[in-house]
């Protein structure tokens, strides 16, 4: 690896937030994040790549106390769904059909100016490869495209030295019928409460542990 004395700035810095950040356990209630910093947070999940540009998930941004009230039991009961300044919660596409991508050429020819003919084959691709997909496959799909967007979401949020708690520790069942995620083709796939960490975190002193370089990485 390149010596840090010799790494770009902002590469050394985008290191170490990825350094101070960690998997928060406790966050401090009493701390909020300013709605300037909350919307460049939803700002780098809408900046995310996704497959083919279509970003096949909603973020539903919870913070109504009495909500996450409802969420925490169907959490494990963890203590971030209540104590966290807010949770967000990724929500993909349970299945879709054509007008996923239909609606994706609208955006694409609003934002380009390109008449919405010339994107008739550029569809067709699309539809040729996702639509024939089982309802499984699709949900499997749908899902990975979430996760790429948390990445940026908690890396946004490191660079803010804001923390957050990536979970997969939920009944997405029960959070999909609180949320009424069902009846909108979507449901639940991670959920991801950000706020401070709180003083009384031991885990935050822990240090970081990562496979070494020479086992995670292979030059051919």
């Amino acid at each position: 690896m390149q010596n840090t004395t010799e790494t770009p700035y902002l590469i050394r810095e985008y290191l170490e937030s990825l350094n101070w950040r960690y998997a928060t356990k406790k966050f401090d209630p009493d701390k909020r994040i300013s709605d300037a910093d909350l919307a460049q947070l939803l700002q780098a999940v809408r900046m995310s790549a996704s497959s083919y540009g279509l970003q096949p998930y909603k973020v539903l941004v919870i913070s109504d106390p009495e909500l996450r009230e409802q969420l925490r039991p169907a959490c494990w009961n963890q203590p971030q769904i209540t104590d966290a300044s807010h949770v967000l919660v990724f929500a993909s596409r349970a299945d879709f059909d054509g007008d996923l991508i239909d609606s994706y050429l609208h955006i694409v020819s609003e934002t380009r100016q390109v008449p919405l003919a010339e994107l008739d084959g550029y569809g067709e691709f699309m539809k040729s490869k996702l639509l024939g997909l089982t309802p499984e496959q699709k949900a499997n799909w749908t899902a990975r495209q979430a996760y790429i967007a948390l990445g940026n979401l908690m890396s946004a949020a490191a660079m803010h030295r804001i923390d957050t708690c990536p979970m997969e520790g939920f009944e997405s069942d029960r959070v999909d019928q609180i949320l009424g995620l069902e009846s909108k083709g979507l449901t639940a796939t991670l959920i991801a409460p950000v706020g401070y960490r709180s003083e009384a975190d031991q885990t935050q002193h822990f240090a970081k542990v990562r496979r070494p370089e020479a086992s995670l990485f292979e030059y051919l």
